[in-house]
């Protein structure tokens, strides 16, 4: 082991993590067969096989289990003397990747890109914008926004933020059918929602009320395309008002019986979060939201729970 080499340890980890050699090469800037030659390297030195060849992917073995935390650790060493220096010299360097839901991805971070590029000129940003939650224990994002609290891994969250949603419907859909001016008017009225079986989080579970029959006609596991179908008049959707106060094409329907509140909370690795680059975009999307509260919450008072339980009668 005289001749260890910390990049071959750096391609084991990313392998471990992504289960194949391209994924793993395109998140180290790497040439897939460069990741395979080193994989194979680190072999050679332990003397053991770290993974199973699989035509699903690269699984560990018992000896690539075992020495997860070890390289975990040392990669944990190698964030710390980075950063350390980075203190050093001031100068914002490097890749920061934001993971977040597609709609306040898009909506909210997508706008403070600009801003970023300006403030830090050579930091290169990556925004993971998707139906779906991104794992920054294996470090798919340096930080996230998720729609709950951590419960387990290294990780550091604040809640960065209550919101709240609404029902909307476009004005050519409300025109072509019968009024609806108290809750129980929704009953026939088509619906647009999430795909049942592919919701990735609890939170998103509000298509439900003892008082009216929802019938969800329509479903997606993407926000952005309830939206869309939304504004093109297919029914009603239940969305984020800092989202739908942004398109003109939209009428909030029954704004006082129909509220939600959910919460956002911000995500970092503990190994990552005092990382200079990390605190200068952390602190950007903080001071974003936080001064623009009425963006996310209004003036109305707060709500919970799903569709059933909204604002009394």
């Amino acid at each position: 082991m005289a001749e260890f080499n910390w990049n071959d340890l750096r391609a084991f980890l990313a392998v471990a993590r992504t289960g194949r050699l391209t994924t793993a090469a395109s998140r180290l800037e790497a040439d897939h067969t460069t990741v395979g030659r080193r994989i194979g390297a680190l072999e050679a030195q332990l003397g053991a096989q770290l993974f199973d060849r699989t035509p699903a992917g690269h699984v560990l073995t018992a000896h690539g289990e075992r020495l997860m935390p070890t390289a975990e650790a040392m990669e944990t060493l190698a964030i710390r003397a980075a950063g350390e220096l980075g203190q050093a010299d001031q100068a914002l360097t490097g890749t920061v990747r934001i993971g977040a839901p597609e709609g306040f991805g898009s909506y909210v971070i997508a706008p403070l890109l600009a801003a970023l590029a300006d403030r830090h000129p050579e930091l290169e940003i990556q925004l993971v914008a998707m139906a779906g939650a991104v794992n920054l224990s294996k470090r798919e994002a340096d930080v996230a926004v998720t729609l709950s609290a951590p419960r387990e891994g290294r990780l550091v969250s604040r809640r960065l933020t209550d919101y709240r949603l609404g029902l909307y419907a476009s004005p050519a859909y409300l025109e072509a059918r019968p009024p609806i001016l108290k809750r129980t008017d929704m009953s026939g009225h088509r619906f647009i929602g999430y795909i049942d079986d592919l919701l990735y989080a609890p939170e998103l579970d509000y298509m439900q009320a003892p008082d009216v029959e929802v019938v969800v006609r329509l479903q997606s596991s993407n926000l952005i395309a309830q939206l869309q179908a939304a504004l093109a008049g297919a029914g009603l959707c239940v969305l984020p008002n800092f989202i739908a106060a942004r398109e003109s094409g939209l009428v909030h329907v029954l704004p006082d019986a129909v509220r939600l509140e959910r919460s956002l909370w911000l995500v970092t690795h503990a190994d990552l979060r005092r990382l200079a680059r990390i605190r200068a975009v952390t602190s950007l999307i903080i001071e974003a939201v936080r001064g623009d509260r009425q963006r996310f919450l209004g003036q109305d008072g707060p709500q919970d729970g799903p569709l059933a339980s909204e604002a009394g009668t």
